[in-house]
């Protein structure tokens, strides 16, 4: 079985206050997602806007990911398959590359 699919991310960034948020949003065609995540500058360092930026829009992404696996965990369970125990060693990937 042969199987492509496109799902696009996008991610939303805003300040407001002094902090910045981020929305990402994952349409995969029969679900929606949304991650939220959020920086703030310490009052004592430099502000540059771009750090906050690409924290706010990786914490984002991260919330996303989790509430994506979540849903596959769901979904394993829901059709009898086991799922990874939440607490086996570094996550997916290779174990290197999360060091």
């Amino acid at each position: 079985m042969t199987r492509n699919l496109e799902w696009r991310v996008g991610v939303e960034l805003r300040e407001e206050a002094g902090r910045t948020k981020a929305e990402a949003h994952l349409d995969t065609g029969t679900a929606t997602f949304t991650g939220h995540g959020s920086a703030r500058c310490n009052p004592a360092d430099t502000d540059v806007p771009v750090i906050g930026d690409e924290l706010a829009a990786s914490r984002a992404m991260k919330d996303l990911a989790g509430k994506l696996m979540r849903e596959a965990n769901r979904e394993m369970e829901a059709v009898g398959a086991g799922t990874v125990p939440a607490r086996t060693g570094p996550g997916y990937g290779w174990p290197e590359a999360v060091s």
